[in-house]
């Protein structure tokens, strides 16, 4: 079964078919929303929004360990998430998509592990050296291929803290470090993701350029919703073409 994690306004169930709503307890708390249970071209998935269904659920406030462990004990076997993010580099130009393979975790008060403590002589250190499922990004990228949608397969995401977005001085920092995308979310969830050994791959839309580039307006959320309402219907052809070759 896969779970898809869906970001703003990617987390649409009226892409599955015969949906119904699942709950599920967690000894972190309760997830993001109920877990929209269903089928695309045939195969189980299990749909979470990721600020829960009428967005409502800020991006330091998002309980990831409830709906990373939710998705595991029901079955996931693999996680697509969805995210909008901002450009840091000229190339990725609003409205593209991208597949994030390295991530820069900037944020600075969320849970970021389930692993508090340990057991005497069980240390738990998990391997985030390539963080990003290679097997579904390829999956994901010989799909957008196909569908003709402009991809970048390959870039490090740098994910913030939140609700604000960067200042100049941030966002050129962040182009220095190499990052190529920004967002809030991917920290600590692809995290969590891997703890659990969970394959774990993002399909990222790009809908603004930050505040780096000084030849466009600083990025607003009414410019997010404008250029993510264009093409988000990139982001569903691509999902419904890949999940069943997952």
């Amino acid at each position: 079964m896969i779970g898809i994690i869906g970001g703003s306004g990617l987390d649409n169930p009226d892409i599955l078919e015969k949906a119904k709503d699942i709950k599920k307890d967690t000894p972190y708390g309760e997830t993001s929303s109920a877990l929209k249970h269903g089928f695309i071209a045939g195969t189980e998935v299990l749909l979470l929004a990721r600020h829960g269904r009428e967005h409502t659920i800020s991006p330091t406030g998002i309980n990831n360990r409830a709906n990373i462990w939710a998705l595991k004990e029901l079955g996931c076997t693999q996680i697509i998430a969805t995210t909008a993010v901002g450009s840091l580099r000229e190339k990725i130009k609003p409205g593209e998509l991208v597949l994030p393979d390295q991530f820069i975790d900037f944020t600075r008060h969320r849970a970021i592990t389930f692993f508090d403590s340990f057991e005497p002589g069980e240390m738990k250190h998990a391997q985030m050296a390539d963080p990003f499922n290679k097997k579904m990004c390829q999956i994901l990228n010989t799909e957008a291929d196909k569908l003709q949608i402009p991809i970048h397969n390959g870039a490090t995401v740098v994910t913030i803290e939140g609700p604000r977005f960067s200042t100049r001085a941030e966002s050129h920092m962040f182009r220095a470090w190499g990052a190529h995308i920004i967002n809030m979310s991917t920290a600590p969830e692809c995290i969590l993701a891997n703890e659990l050994k969970i394959p774990y791959a993002a399909v990222a839309m790009s809908t603004d350029y930050d505040c780096w580039n000084t030849n466009q307006e600083p990025v607003s959320w009414e410019a997010v919703l404008k250029t993510f309402n264009a093409n988000v219907g990139r982001v569903t052809d691509l999902l419904i073409h890949s999940i069943p070759k997952l």
